[in-house]
């Protein structure tokens, strides 16, 4: 481990504590010199590290999205029922109308993802390319099994999946969407309607499959640990 003066460990801290500000204020609030101060360094510290605050907020982000990612393939590991597509997005789904940090990367917030925009472009769009590629792999071993239907095409039934997903996250940055207000039981209701959709009723994977879908998603954490480490100097 990095002694606390070594750059290491000094971005860590400098990361840390612009993650709990973000939680705290939000990202409109918290400036440089306030994660500066939280850390306990010197506001040219951070900057030493990170040109703009755009830079060290995506660079948050991203660091979180390594944590969903891995909890997501635990997830798959510990129980099989979560490789399936409806299963898996509603964990994610519960688990990140609760979270305020990744919150922007997958329900859209406009505020963030504006300020980020120029920051982001080049990095969201290639895990992005690389999420769609393990997603089409993953339905692909699924139908395999004898697990989704195949009256579609994988990509026809990727669509179905982003389509259906988006609108839920899109609606529930809505004060006005109707629907239950429980966001459990809206997670539900996106379970519903992605099985009904995608699903071979009835099947359910085995540990095998489960494992090999598991190991798709954490194929993506070494490029999302690249992204983020690439953006800190």
């Amino acid at each position: 481990m990095a002694a606390p003066d070594q750059p290491a460990a000094r971005v860590e801290r400098v990361l840390d504590s612009a993650t709990e500000l973000l939680v705290r204020w939000g990202y409109q609030r918290v400036t440089i010199e306030d994660v500066a101060k939280h850390a306990g360094i010197g506001k040219g510290t951070v900057y030493l590290h990170f040109r703009t605050k755009d830079a060290l907020f995506l660079t948050v982000l991203l660091r979180s999205h390594h944590a969903v990612v891995a909890r997501m393939a635990e997830r798959m590991e510990r129980d099989p029922a979560e490789a399936l597509p409806g299963r898996a997005v509603r964990s994610l789904y519960r688990e990140l109308v609760e979270d305020p940090v990744v919150r922007p990367l997958y329900l859209g917030d406009p505020e963030v993802l504006g300020r980020l925009a120029h920051e982001a472009a080049d990095t969201l769009g290639e895990i992005g390319s690389r999420r769609v590629e393990v997603g089409r792999r993953w339905f692909a071993r699924l139908r395999d099994a004898g697990l989704m239907r195949t009256d579609l095409t994988v990509d026809e039934q990727m669509h179905v999946f982003s389509a259906v997903t988006t609108g839920f996250f899109f609606l529930d940055g809505m004060p006005t969407a109707p629907g239950p207000d429980d966001s459990h039981r809206r997670a539900d209701l996106l379970e519903h309607a992605l099985a009904s959709a995608l699903h071979v009723p009835g099947a359910a994977p085995d540990a095998e499959v489960s494992r090999e879908c598991a190991a798709l998603y954490r194929s993506l954490l070494d490029h999302i640990d690249e992204e983020w480490q690439r953006r800190v100097r």
